[in-house]
Formats: structure tokens, sequence, C-alpha cells
């Protein structure tokens, strides 16, 4: 299979809908091991990302699949502070996984932002997304018990 082609771009207010149907996958959000926000809290959740100069995410798009579609957004990556620590967070919609796009997508991202040390978590469950991380430099550590998210 050859590697999809896809960019990285910032978000806008215009993308957080198509956003907000990948992350309510019950089976992706099952996956990531976070539970998916009612819309209204999802909605105010990313107007603070895009507001937070401190955030810094990107989507993340692939080329057309038919001639005349736009570019498909299927996820986003970014690196925002928690407990005053450094993390690395990324979604790939579920129709996209098992394509190599998000280890292609972190590592480019990862060549974009400076800050470190970064810090990644991965559902314990989530084997694919733990080969993501090491094939992108990252190295467990450990595993803890966290809290999904509100």
């Amino acid at each position: 299979m050859p590697a999809p082609t896809f960019i990285l771009r910032p978000p806008t207010w215009d993308d957080v809908p198509a956003l907000f149907d990948m992350q309510s996958d019950i089976q992706a959000s099952t996956m990531a091991g976070v539970k998916p926000r009612p819309r209204e809290a999802f909605m105010e959740h990313w107007e603070a990302i895009l507001a937070n100069a401190g955030i810094n995410t990107r989507l993340i798009e692939i080329a057309p699949q038919r001639p005349g579609d736009g570019l498909e957004i299927v996820g986003s990556v970014s690196v925002f502070q928690s407990d005053g620590v450094n993390m690395l967070g990324y979604w790939i919609a579920r129709p996209h996984w098992g394509k190599g796009i998000a280890s292609l997508a972190v590592a480019e991202f990862l060549t974009l932002e400076p800050r470190r040390p970064l810090i990644a978590t991965a559902d314990t469950s989530n084997t694919r997304s733990h080969r993501v991380l090491e094939k992108c430099g990252f190295r467990r550590t450990g595993t803890r018990m966290g809290e999904e998210t509100d």
C-alpha cells in the first residue's frame, strides 16, 4: 500500500464540526480511552484551543479519493500543556485506521514542534497507538490510571 498523501494545517472554526463527528465515534473513543464530549462541551473545548497560542494544533487532511473532491479532514495532532507537562495528542478518524496516516502525520508534526520533552499516553489496549508512538521515537516509561475526559 503506498504511503498516503496528506498535509498538516492549522485548524479554523469551520473545521470543528468535522472534528466533532470524528470524536463522537464511540468505538474510536473507547479505543482512545476517552469518553466523547457532548456537542456544546466539545465546541467550548475547541473554542479554547483555537484561542490558546500555547496549543500547537494541526489538522491532518488527505488528498481527495475521487477527482474533483476537496481535501478530507481525517484527524488532528497537537501539543498542549497538562499539569505543567508538554503532552502530544492525536486523533485519526476510524475509516482511516491502519493506513499509516498517524505515524506519518505525527512524525512530520514533531519536526514542526520545538518543545521537548513531550509526553504521550495511549490506552493499554490500544496497541496500534503504542506502535505509532514508538515509530515516532517515544518509549514506554510506565503505566498509569487516568481519568476520562469530561
